[in-house]
């Protein structure tokens, strides 16, 4: 069993779906410290922080991070309904990049004795948007707490025209990368998965 350090309902609902046995873990890893990096190290070193924070005294623990990036811009949770409004403005006909970053590790008694980490990386291309769409999806308030302020696998999905990688990269866990990763630190395979 996966030790999930993710309060998203997302991610739990991607390791169901795929067959994946997990149990929520609390962590107390602040991502927020982690800033001024590149957008794929970001995102691989929140998880980390996330993932090395989790409250696990023994077992394999996993955590992801979802960033949203804009030529070198990086889009991440939206404060307040302005700043999710501009980004949806600036995301508005064009094609950016959502990466997912995983980390891995194996705890034994409280300590870290093996972890991996991968990337996963999507482009996600948005048809221009009107500013009426963009003000009822941003009062709809399903913007909190997205990278990007949008959830492509709610509504925000009839403002997207192309996929270019796997559609769980963009809601945010990949589990075959998961199941990669846990070969790596567990050196079995990841009971139940199906790819």
């Amino acid at each position: 069993m996966i030790h999930l350090a993710s309060q998203s309902p997302q991610r739990s609902d991607l390791l169901t779906r795929a067959g994946v046995p997990f149990a929520k873990a609390p962590s107390v890893g602040d991502e927020e410290t982690i800033q001024g990096l590149p957008l794929q190290v970001l995102a691989i070193e929140r998880a980390r922080v996330k993932g090395r924070g989790a409250q696990v005294r023994d077992g394999i623990v996993l955590a992801a991070d979802t960033e949203v990036g804009l030529g070198a811009r990086i889009l991440g949770k939206a404060p307040d309904e302005a700043a999710a409004t501009a980004m949806l403005q600036s995301l508005s006909g064009t094609t950016h990049t959502v990466v997912t970053g995983h980390w891995m590790g194996r705890i034994v008694a409280g300590e870290v004795v093996a972890e991996a980490a991968a990337l996963a990386i999507a482009k996600v291309t948005m048809r221009p948007l009107k500013p009426e769409e963009i003000a009822a999806y941003v009062a709809s308030g399903e913007w909190r707490g997205r990278a990007g302020a949008y959830a492509i696998q709610e509504k925000a999905d009839r403002f997207v025209v192309d996929v270019q990688g796997a559609m769980d990269t963009v809601i945010g866990l990949n589990v075959a990368i998961v199941a990669k990763l846990h070969r790596e630190v567990a050196d079995a395979e990841l009971p139940g998965y199906r790819p």
